[in-house]
């Protein structure tokens, strides 16, 4: 493996500085808009805290909304997709936090195979089908038309192929028609087609949290408890780096929260417990 081409140093103190803003918890997922704004999705108090490039500390919106936001993905018109695993919810966000859409019933899981029990991962194709990972109560994946209409579902507890004990993280890779799963407690990542056919598993894989494939077809993946692991499209290892402990660019948790911004730079939150503990690694 020659990781030469993908070596990063740590931004220490991103988002804390002058004009920054402590997190004031625990930060489960980071996405970025078209004008690089930072979105972070704090666990406890429920909110969403949004950042300059740089780490300045712009607004934060979603406390009357959220009750545990898990996931955030943000699509091309730049409308904030949010997971939240306490009410069973997918909503859509406006960049200033005006709530377009709700999916599911708030506060009322779906019936056993039904969304949604517990949502984790949610991402659109480019078709503007939607899809979503329904990890902690369904195991199971969801498929929606643009309108919110199901069109179908697959997957159920087990270890086999298709078969998920917690799917944590979804990425929808438009280039093949695959549907990306991080099946966590089987530590490994599965591979769907769009009606959720079994393409293939990926094995060397420890407790698989998000995922996130760049522009440069480079799979991202924060695995537990120390790693982060990239590949390419076919699965073969590009890079693994990472290191228990708390200095900068160390992890003292699980890497949880990813995402990867146009110029290259990683985001990335550390669960279960830690608060004011999110690292941006840049690309050397």
């Amino acid at each position: 493996m020659d990781s030469s081409n993908y070596k990063y140093r740590v931004i220490s103190g991103w988002g804390q500085g002058f004009e920054g803003r402590e997190f004031s918890g625990v930060i489960t997922d980071v996405a970025t808009d078209s004008q690089a704004r930072v979105y972070l999705a704090r666990r406890q108090p429920p909110a969403i805290l949004v950042y300059n490039r740089e780490g300045k500390f712009l607004t934060i919106w979603g406390n009357d909304v959220l009750s545990n936001p898990h996931s955030l993905w943000i699509d091309e018109n730049d409308h904030i997709y949010c997971c939240d695993i306490n009410d069973h919810t997918v909503r859509i966000f406006t960049p200033e936090g005006e709530l377009l859409k709700t999916l599911g019933t708030p506060n009322q899981p779906g019936s056993p195979g039904m969304p949604f029990n517990k949502p984790t991962s949610v991402m659109v194709a480019s078709s503007g089908d939607l899809f979503v990972s329904d990890g902690y109560g369904q195991h199971s994946v969801h498929r929606f038309t643009p309108e919110g209409e199901r069109l179908l579902s697959w997957g159920e507890e087990g270890t086999g192929p298709g078969q998920f004990v917690l799917p944590h993280g979804l990425w929808v890779d438009d280039s093949r028609n695959r549907v990306f799963v991080t099946d966590r407690e089987n530590n490994r990542i599965q591979l769907f087609d769009f009606d959720g056919k079994f393409i293939e598993e990926w094995k060397d894989i420890l407790s698989p949290n998000f995922i996130y494939i760049d522009n440069n077809n480079i799979v991202y993946v924060t695995e537990a408890p120390h790693r982060i692991s990239l590949f390419d499209l076919d699965g073969k290892l590009l890079s693994r780096w990472g290191k228990a402990g708390n200095a900068p660019g160390q992890f003292t948790e699980f890497p949880h929260a990813l995402c990867v911004d146009a110029y290259g730079d990683i985001y990335i939150g550390e669960v279960p417990n830690l608060p004011n503990r999110l690292q941006k690694f840049t690309k050397i």
